[in-house]
């Protein structure tokens, strides 16, 4: 056997640090995430670089191994006590053992004579970003074999590889918590009116972003908007295409305000290539007079409270296309009963993607009794889907007297 680093004993996984480590694993959000490509392609280089019968990212909880990914010889979760790697992560140090049967720390352990059969072992420490050791890289492979410091020091660069991932996860969080602080905190309370949102992003972060607030003359003021492309750089997009809508407040109508948006933008669009479709409208509770622009986007219904529906059109090019563009400003008139409801394609795709699926989503809308059970009743309709293929963002104004 040989070992790189001290070999400690275990310590009581009931400590207030261990306890700590775990919640550090816990806010990767990685744990029971499924098979990733970006971890995939460093264990399926581990295992051909090393010739080992299987490489494979483990991740430690409070009692259990998880195993985020694995290639060559198929490993299967199981309880930390049982696992070398739970020994890895008590040093910063690489672990390797040559030959486990000759180990008497793991002498009674099941993988010394079960499949798949363990008897080499090399690993290294995996941390979050605030030290905490959460998880290995390890190599393991069925006969006894040397691991020499050459092939130690590759094994420490893939790791390496492996939590910039894990670093890159959090960053994704802490994104994904700003993009939420983003999004409307409550509805805004209007008599005579419920307003309602939703957001379900089909990454940590995402493009769609939804907003409203109440102009200093009392008109609510509601946005809808999808930022071509998915993750980080659609994020960045949406937060800069709200904060120049947002200073629109003071425009007189809501196609001054697009125009004037779209101007501040433009310059940005076009060097990162972006188109952005919004919907941005501004209703006057008093007389219930909705006064809307539409740049590109198209996916707004209005549900009459005869069951009658009204598909606003006239619509102008997504922000990006052009300077020189000019929108249209649109208008209807909300009656007692009356829905009007916007969403992002994300929720034509749930499903068959065509505008098809609009006749399924009156029917929804024809059933419900407030924006809520409107909000609710539509983005239900991702549950069971799994991993989302675009963003989903539905926003539904009801006129209730």
């Amino acid at each position: 056997m040989a070992a790189n680093g001290p070999v400690i004993d275990l310590r009581d996984r009931g400590t207030d640090a261990d306890d700590a480590r775990v919640r550090a694993l816990e806010d990767l959000g990685v744990l029971d995430t499924g098979p990733e490509e970006r971890f995939d392609r460093v264990t399926r280089l581990a295992q051909h670089l090393f010739g080992v019968a299987s490489a494979s990212v483990n991740l430690l909880d409070k009692d259990r191994q998880y195993i985020k990914s694995s290639h060559g010889v198929r490993l299967l979760d199981g309880p930390r006590a049982e696992a070398i790697c739970d020994h890895t992560i008590r040093s910063p140090d690489t672990l390797v053992i040559e030959d486990v049967a000759a180990d008497e720390r793991f002498a009674t352990q099941p993988f010394l004579t079960g499949q798949p059969r363990i008897r080499f072992y090399a690993g290294h420490p995996l941390e979050a970003p605030g030290g905490h050791r959460i998880g290995t890289l390890c190599l393991t492979d069925d006969q006894p074999r040397r691991f020499g410091p050459r092939e130690q020091a590759m094994l420490r660069e893939l790791a390496g590889w492996v939590q910039n991932e894990l670093t890159r996860s959090a960053e994704l969080e802490q994104a994904a918590e700003v993009q939420r602080r983003l999004l409307p905190r409550r509805s805004p309370e209007i008599p005579g009116y419920d307003v309602a949102g939703a957001c379900l992003p089909s990454r940590g972060v995402g493009g769609d972003f939804l907003d409203w607030y109440c102009t200093p003359d009392d008109q609510l003021t509601v946005t809808l908007g999808d930022v071509m492309g998915k993750g980080m750089a659609a994020a960045i997009i949406m937060a800069t295409v709200r904060a120049a809508l947002r200073s629109t407040a003071r425009s007189p109508g809501p196609a001054a305000a697009v125009a004037d948006a779209a101007a501040t933008l433009q310059n940005d669009l076009e060097e990162t290539g972006t188109l952005v479709t919004l919907c941005h409208a501004r209703l006057s509770p008093r007389d219930g007079l909705l006064r809307y622009t539409d740049a590109g986007h198209g996916l707004v219904l209005l549900v009459r409270a005869d069951g009658s529906v009204r598909r606003p059109t006239g619509g102008g090019f997504p922000l990006g296309v052009s300077a020189d563009e000019r929108w249209p400003e649109g208008r209807v008139l909300m009656r007692a009963g009356d829905v009007v409801v916007a969403f992002s394609d994300g929720l034509l795709d749930l499903h068959d993607g065509t505008l098809a699926a609009l006749d399924r989503i009156v029917e929804v809308v024809r059933t419900c009794r407030s924006a809520q059970d409107v909000v609710d009743r539509l983005t239900d309709m991702t549950r069971g889907v799994g991993l989302l293929d675009d963003d989903v963002t539905v926003l539904a104004i009801r006129r209730s007297a």
